[in-house]
């Protein structure tokens, strides 16, 4: 209700009455449910739309010149930091369940 002239009826519109109630539950659960899956499609069409027209370098700077390959080293220490978490994460789960 403080967005003037528009902020009482888009209120309602969001809780679904007067109050906060059983619509607004159902509201925000499909709003919950719905949110990834479309933030992902977005992420999608955006790489789909960079693979095809390539991105632009305004500065004119050499990329890859003074880079280190991704795939040998950083690969390797994701998955060490992978599975150090989600080992330490079960060590937690197991030992301590409570």
């Amino acid at each position: 209700s403080a967005i003037p002239y528009f902020g009482e009826s888009l209120l309602k519109w969001i809780w679904g009455g007067f109050a906060v109630g059983n619509p607004t539950l159902q509201r925000f659960y499909v709003f919950h449910f719905i949110l990834p899956f479309a933030l992902a499609g977005m992420a999608g069409l955006h790489l789909i739309l960079l693979h095809e027209t390539g991105s632009n370098n305004p500065l004119g700077i050499k990329s890859g010149s003074e880079m280190v390959p991704f795939h040998p080293l950083y690969t390797s220490k994701d998955i060490v930091g992978v599975i150090l978490f989600l080992g330490s994460l079960m060590a937690i789960t197991c030992f301590f369940p409570t």
